[in-house]
């Protein structure tokens, strides 16, 4: 008991530890390399470039992210002409430190390109920029130098400790409900599997997976230490932030099928279930509008911006149409694997042609047909108004530009103006997919039952076959493919390369927490057994104290890390100590 007690309470000291790691590493700057700099305040992510201009002519700079695809550059700012040869105009102008930039400087007013600089500015760095011709040629020679070298806001390696512990568990008896995996001995007629050879355990493994990606959403969305690969990509392409929600439906389509083979081997009917998974289903949906709306606490919600897609919403509506899918499975005769659910497959299938059409084929206003692109300053600026196509274009057709999202991540990069929901309404049959993908992992368990070499062999059999999928539909790049990775369009990509990835890791964890028993699965595994509570939870308390509080300063990703890892850490807390207490939120 005094083990568990000290291995638990570690948790919540585990962000601090590695937040005293975080120090960054400034290097020394002389105090004459700042002296012309003082009156600029830099926040983070940012860098100050001073550009000289030696010639006879005003310099227009712009600038380009190296991440943004066929965009337009971006006026920075207009330097003067040179006072008189050899004697340099500055402008201190800031800019970017988040990903590689690429500078364009033109002549006034012909707007002549004189040259292009690419370079990755480190974060608090001073920099300058000079302009002049080459050996009194008509040759312009643009060089960038380091005049204070930039602060390192990354983790020291050196200082970052591993946190080995293990943990006994208690065995659980609890009654098995929709959502929740587990199996029973118990029979009924109209169940086509066969029974089980022997009782068996909750399988810990799904639900460790599930609080892995859980407590990965959780950081990521308390702000991830405000570094950029734990926010979502601006467009096509993958963060950290971007694995989560696909994981967290995958794990959700398997726990539908293990769940409802026990129910019905409990005795329950295929019509009682259907009035259970309805009721489910609306019951997460109506959370989901509430914890997204957050201006409740301050009164009455009005309908005039009220968003209606989310997080909650899109499992909602994934969960109902596969738990439904899968309890008419139980109608058809058996076969063999993925042979036994071929009606739900075509069903599955028919869907993805629905999201083919509308995506390629649906007329959109003033853009090209079978546009996937952001709008805004992407592809030359052409379509500024046309973000997300045929997705964006249903949406805001559907609910109103009122009734979405507002503050789309395109607008990080690609500079775009239109409103653009990531949850919205045709993305959700690609969720759909995402979820009958990883029912048909739970199928696998159910038809192979025991036999953990078949089992973890048909997972990687679907995760090379989902990889290869995915390779032909990019064509290997980020943005030159048939159809590109990409989080806000959940294109049919991003499902299979990410249902890719959840199937190599589910292999791992099954194999390391129910196969050899390595690992408990802690502490993934409390958070994992309280997803509804520890979500829900973690939206509406985010403002609270011990979840934020006012920073020292709040331009250090050192002091963001520190509270975004503390907050994480106190509800994986909470949730263990709900698990000790045998409290569980089912709806």
């Amino acid at each position: 008991m005094a083990q568990r007690e000290k291995y638990v309470f570690s948790l919540a000291a585990l962000a601090l530890v590695v937040a005293v790691c975080a120090v960054p590493l400034t290097a020394e700057t002389s105090s004459s390399g700042l002296s012309h700099h003082n009156h600029i305040i830099l926040r983070m992510d940012e860098a100050i470039l001073t550009v000289n201009n030696e010639l006879a002519t005003e310099v227009v700079v712009s600038w380009m992210s190296e991440r943004c695809f066929q965009c337009l550059y971006q006026q920075l700012g207009v330097v003067p002409a040179g006072p008189s040869p050899g004697q340099p105009s500055s402008v201190d102008f800031v800019v970017s430190t988040q990903h590689g930039i690429t500078l364009q400087l033109n002549s006034t007013p012909v707007q002549l390109e004189l040259c292009t600089v690419p370079f990755h500015f480190g974060e608090h760095g001073n920099y300058s920029l000079w302009v002049k011709n080459l050996n009194d040629s008509a040759v312009v020679n643009c060089s960038v130098v380091t005049d204070a070298d930039p602060v390192n806001s990354y983790i020291r390696e050196s200082h970052t400790h591993a946190v080995n512990a293990f943990i006994s568990m208690y065995d659980l008896d609890m009654c098995q409900e929709l959502g929740s995996p587990g199996r029973t001995e118990s029979l009924v007629a109209d169940n086509i599997l066969p029974p089980p050879p022997s009782p068996s355990k909750r399988l810990r493994s799904l639900d460790t997976f599930r609080g892995i990606a859980l407590v990965i959403m959780i950081f990521v969305n308390y702000g991830g230490g405000r570094y950029w690969f734990f926010r979502h990509e601006s467009w096509n392409g993958l963060t950290v932030a971007d694995l989560v929600f696909p994981w967290f439906v995958f794990i959700m389509g398997t726990s539908i099928a293990l769940s409802i083979n026990s129910m019905l081997r409990a005795g329950s009917t295929r019509c009682s279930l259907l009035r259970k998974v309805v009721w489910r289903s609306l019951q997460l949906f109506i959370i989901g509008v509430f914890i997204i709306n957050p201006n409740y606490c301050q009164g009455p919600i009005s309908w005039d911006n009220l968003r209606i897609p989310g997080v909650l919403q899109r499992l909602a509506c994934s969960y109902l149409v596969v738990a439904c899918l899968d309890l008419l499975d139980a109608l058809w005769a058996p076969g063999l694997d993925i042979l036994l659910y071929w009606p739900a497959w075509l069903c599955v299938l028919f869907l993805e042609i629905i999201w083919l059409c509308l995506t390629f084929l649906l007329p959109v206003p003033a853009c090209p047909t079978g546009y996937l692109g952001p709008g805004g300053i992407g592809d030359m600026g052409l379509y500024a108004n046309c973000t997300g196509g045929a997705a964006g274009f249903i949406d805001r057709w559907l609910l109103g530009e009122s009734h979405i999202y507002q503050t789309p991540s395109s607008r990080v990069i690609y500079a775009t103006r239109m409103p653009y929901d990531p949850e919205g309404v045709l993305g959700s049959i690609n969720s759909t997919l995402m979820a009958f993908l990883g029912l048909q992992a739970g199928k696998i368990i159910l038809h192979y039952r025991d036999l953990h070499t078949r089992i973890m062999s048909r997972f990687l059999i679907w995760g090379l076959l989902l990889g290869v999928i995915s390779a032909a539909l990019t064509k290997c790049s980020t943005d030159q493919g048939f159809i590109p990775v990409n989080k806000n369009l959940w294109s049919l990509s991003y499902v299979t390369t990410l249902a890719c990835f959840a199937y190599v890791l589910l292999v791992l964890v099954y194999y390391t927490v129910d196969v050899k028993k390595w690992w408990s699965g802690a502490p993934f595994y409390y958070p994992g057994m309280n997803s509804i509570l520890v979500y829900v939870g973690h939206e509406v308390f985010e403002e609270y104290f011990p979840f934020r509080w006012r920073m020292a300063n709040s331009q250090s990703h050192t002091e963001h890390l520190t509270q975004n890892l503390v907050a994480t850490s106190c509800w994986v807390f909470i949730s263990y100590m709900l698990y000790r207490k045998k409290m569980f939120w089912k709806i």
